[in-house]
C-alpha cells in the first residue's frame, strides 16, 4: 500500500496545527503521511467525536463559553480524578459550537495562530477527509482510530463497541485489507472486536501501568515473549512507547535497544512506535539542540535509530519529518 515504515500522523500534523483539526489532517496528507490518527470519545447522544481526551478544557474554548460554565465538574477517568468539561456531558450539536485550540501553547506557540478557527470533528468527518485525500492524491490514506477509555464510557451507559462496529460497517472498513488500524490501550475491546470484524487491530502499550480493564496485567509483562504471544491471538500489531524499544537512563540519554521489535516480529506482530516529536522536551538527551524545551532537536536522527531497528510504522506529530527521514 505504501512505503515502509508507514508514517502515521499523530492527531494529524499536530506539531504544526492544533491537534485533531481538519487543517492538521490535511497538512499531514500534504506532507506524505500514509495514515491519519483520530482519538475517539463519545458525546452524550452517543456520537463519536475526535479529541485526545474526553476532558476538553485544554483543547477547546469551552472555558470561555458562559453558557457551559455550569458543566465544569470532576470525573475519575481510569482511576485518575480529572477536573474540567467532558464530552459525555454535551450533545454533538453543542460540541459543534466550540472551537479547537492548541493543547501545548508553551511548546508550540506558533500553533496558537489557528486557535478558534476550527470545529470539533466527528469520526465520520475524519474518514471523509481520508477518502477525499485518497481520491485527490492517488495514494491510499488510511485512518488509525483509537478508542479512548472504553471501560469508562461503558460504565456511564455509553458503550463504544456497538456504535463503532456500526460506523465501520457504514464506511465499509471491516475487512482485513481495509485502510484502517484500530487501536486501544485496553484488551477486552480488541478481543471482542476480533470476534466481529477482520480489520487490523493494534494493542497499545506504555512504559508504565497496564490496561484499565485488566488490573491483573501490566504493559511490562505484555511486552515479554509470552505476553506478545498472547496479544498475537487477538491483535495484528502493537503500538509501543519509544522507551520500550530504546530505554532512557537517569540522565535522559538513550540506552541500547531491547529485543522488543524482534520478539514481536517472532510472535507475528507488527510494531508501531510512538510518539516522535521535534521539540527538545520530548527527545532523548543525545538528540536535543540546546536547553530550551520548545526548540527543535534532531528528530530525524531519533527516527533513523528506530527505522534501523525495523519498526513497521511510527506515530509522529511531524509527519513531514518522518516521511523525509524515511
Amino acid at each position: 500500500m505504501s512505503a515502509s515504515p508507514q508514517v502515521i500522523a499523530h492527531r494529524g500534523a499536530s506539531g504544526e496545527r492544533p491537534e485533531h483539526t481538519a487543517s492538521a489532517y490535511r497538512l499531514a496528507v500534504e506532507q506524505g503521511a500514509d495514515v491519519i490518527e483520530p482519538d475517539l470519545v463519545m458525546t452524550r447522544d452517543g456520537q463519536f467525536v475526535v479529541r485526545h481526551e474526553n476532558e476538553i478544557g485544554g483543547t477547546t474554548d469551552v472555558a470561555d463559553r458562559p453558557e457551559f460554565a455550569a458543566r465544569k465538574t470532576t470525573r475519575t477517568i481510569d482511576g485518575v480524578p480529572t477536573a474540567g468539561w467532558f464530552t459525555e456531558d454535551f450533545t454533538l450539536a453543542e460540541l459543534k459550537i466550540l472551537r479547537a485550540r492548541e493543547r501545548l501553547p508553551l511548546l508550540r506557540p506558533a500553533n496558537t495562530a489557528w486557535d478558534g478557527q476550527e470545529t470539533i470533528l466527528t469520526f465520520d468527518e475524519v474518514v471523509a477527509i481520508a477518502r477525499e485525500a485518497t481520491a485527490r492524491t492517488g495514494r491510499v490514506i488510511g485512518v488509525a482510530p483509537e478508542l479512548k477509555h472504553p471501560s469508562y464510557f461503558a460504565g456511564i451507559g455509553l458503550p463504544m463497541e456497538e456504535a463503532f462496529v456500526a460506523a465501520l460497517d457504514r464506511h465499509g472498513l471491516t475487512d482485513a485489507d481495509a485502510p484502517i488500524l484500530i487501536q486501544c490501550f485496553e484488551v477486552g475491546p480488541l478481543q471482542r472486536l476480533k470476534a466481529r470484524i477482520d480489520a487490523p487491530l493494534l494493542q497499545l502499550m506504555s512504559l508504565s501501568g497496564g490496561p484499565a480493564d485488566r488490573p491483573d496485567l501490566i504493559y511490562a509483562a505484555m511486552s515479554t515473549a509470552e505476553g506478545l504471544s498472547a496479544i498475537a491471538a487477538y491483535a495484528d500489531a502493537i503500538g509501543v512507547e519509544t522507551g520500550l524499544i530504546l530505554p532512557g537512563d537517569a540522565t535522559g540519554r538513550s540506552m541500547p535497544a531491547t529485543s522488543l521489535v524482534s520478539d514481536a516480529h517472532t510472535a507475528g506482530l507488527k510494531v508501531v512506535a510512538w510518539t516522535f516529536r521535534a521539540e527538545n522536551f520530548f527527545l532523548p538527551l543525545e538528540h536535543r539542540h540546546g536547553d530550551a524545551p520548545a526548540d527543535h532537536g534532531d528528530l530525524s536522527g531519533y527516527l533513523k535509530a528506530f527505522y534501523a531497528l525495523g519498526v513497521d510504522a511510527v506515530f509522529s506529530d511531524f509527519p513531514g519529518a518522518a516521511v523525509a527521514t524515511r
